[in-house]
């Protein structure tokens, strides 16, 4: 019986995503360390107006903070995890749960990653959900347009990415073939062509960062195999940015891998549902469905037994 971890990506951020935290001091303590890197406090951001917590430039750092601040907190009520796994900007995140980043470092490489993003394309981009074709069709669709599949969630459920006005191309594309879609609130076509100029940017400020070999296994995102190196964790990082996220891989890797128990730092539950959906017998929560981060703590231990 193995506990595995998932590090939530963009999405989930709102108002209430410290509720958690707020009598956490060690999570505090995290907090204050963020507004010393990013400039401004976590705290008074997510207080604030909430279209702000969606700008890339916010929104990556700001991610990061919390997720390394709930895990500072909820890792000494845990049992050992075997292994860790991030959708999109969380596979940063994920090297911090496993041990191979401080969370400073963390936080300034996430500020970093933003600000390239931001840069590599100066027309508006964003990300489309599109349940209800298959891969082929898609591509299909994407070739099109000019389009890029960004990330594939499962058999029929893959997301889209590039810039707003192929994506409006794109969305009423699938909608005639039937498909079922959602616009995601990303400002930037991650995991697409688009970001290369990004990656050039981005992977020599991996490359000489303290970003050390993991002592757990982190999936990589573009394919789901177990990372253990550092020179392949900054591949991966960096080839994410322009590379398609295999998160269905993902999943499927940490289940081969033993782990038997789910947990999502959150803020959100979408890959608890999306890890409930793959693989139904796998009990599988967000730390965001509990009051507390005991709590949380509390149901791990009940489903290992």
């Amino acid at each position: 019986m193995s506990l595995g971890i998932l590090c939530s990506g963009q999405g989930g951020q709102g108002p209430g995503m410290l509720d958690l935290l707020r009598r956490e001091p060690a999570a505090q303590a995290v907090m204050d360390r963020a507004t010393a890197i990013m400039g401004k406090d976590p705290r008074a951001l997510v207080a604030g107006p909430e279209a702000e917590m969606q700008r890339n430039a916010v929104a990556q750092p700001l991610l990061c903070a919390v997720q390394a601040a709930t895990w500072v907190a909820l890792h000494p009520l845990l049992p050992p995890v075997r292994a860790v796994a991030g959708y999109s900007l969380g596979e940063l995140s994920a090297y911090q749960v496993a041990g191979a980043l401080d969370v400073d470092e963390l936080i300034w490489l996430a500020n970093g990653r933003a600000e390239a993003m931001d840069r590599a394309d100066p027309a508006p981009g964003g990300l489309l959900a599109v349940r209800g074709l298959d891969r082929s069709r898609l591509e299909a669709v994407c070739r099109d347009c000019g389009a890029d599949i960004a990330i594939e969630n499962g058999a029929d459920r893959f997301v889209v990415g590039g810039r707003r006005t192929v994506l409006a191309l794109a969305e009423r594309a699938v909608l005639a073939l039937g498909a079922a879609v959602t616009p995601l609130p990303v400002t930037v076509a991650s995991h697409t062509r688009l970001m290369a100029p990004a990656a050039a940017e981005f992977g020599p400020v991996l490359a000489a960062s303290g970003l050390r070999a993991p002592p757990l296994p982190v999936l990589a995102g573009i394919d789901g195999t177990p990372v253990y190196t550092r020179e392949r964790a900054v591949s991966s990082l960096t080839r994410q940015m322009t590379e398609a996220v295999a998160w269905a891989a993902c999943l499927d890797g940490l289940n081969e891998m033993g782990c038997t128990v789910l947990l999502e730092t959150g803020p959100g539950n979408a890959l608890a549902r999306m890890a409930a959906e793959r693989h139904p017998d796998l009990p599988v929560r967000s730390v965001s469905d509990f009051r507390s981060l005991s709590a949380a703590a509390a149901w791990v231990e009940r489903q290992l037994g």
